[in-house]
């Protein structure tokens, strides 16, 4: 599917892990530190099952919610979206053409860096079939541009590919940041 400047998304769901293999946290909102990743997320702190993977892409994942719905509908099996184990669901928005592309969700600016392929080890921690029926539909690896907040029911926008091209910049975490409070 193309992608247009006008078309969007929504966020359906926002998933933290301290750390490698613990379980996933819904919250409502969440920090997204540039350049870092998801306050409180094990990628942020460089913690993850791939942290110490090259390239771009660990700060963020997501994927979308009609992925796993056709997953159910094609095999029987019902994995969440915190089964997945992706930072951020999503609704109503093709992440696959958001590969080289900059989007905003609410107000954080991102950048899609490739597709997030399933991996053995959420069929290990979940025990349930993930990687085959997965394939090439299990969300989106991206980078944070710039900080800010991420809410569900955030909207998912594509930039325009001829607009000013955001550049990382980190910014601590505010002390005052609780991720369990949410």
């Amino acid at each position: 599917m193309s992608i247009q400047q006008d078309s969007a998304g929504t966020i359906t769901g926002i998933f933290v892990s301290p750390e490698a293999g613990a379980p996933m946290r819904s919250l409502d909102w969440v920090e997204a530190v540039a350049g870092q990743g998801l306050a409180g997320d094990r990628y942020q702190h460089g913690d993850g099952f791939m942290s110490d993977r090259r390239g771009g892409g660990l700060e963020l994942t997501l994927v979308e919610e009609e992925a796993l719905t056709s997953l159910s509908a094609e095999n029987g099996v019902e994995i969440t979206a915190a089964d997945s184990r992706r930072n951020l669901a999503t609704r109503g928005v093709d992440l696959a053409a958001l590969v080289g592309r900059q989007f905003r969700i609410g107000e954080v600016a991102c950048q899609g860096v490739r597709l997030c392929e399933p991996c053995v080890r959420i069929e290990q921690l979940i025990g349930k079939p993930f990687v085959r029926p997965m394939v090439h539909r299990a969300g989106l690896r991206a980078d944070i541009l710039s900080s800010g907040i991420v809410r569900v029911g955030d909207t998912v926008v594509v930039l325009p590919e001829d607009g000013d091209v955001q550049t990382p910049t980190a910014v601590p975490a505010t002390a005052d940041h609780d991720p369990d409070r949410h």
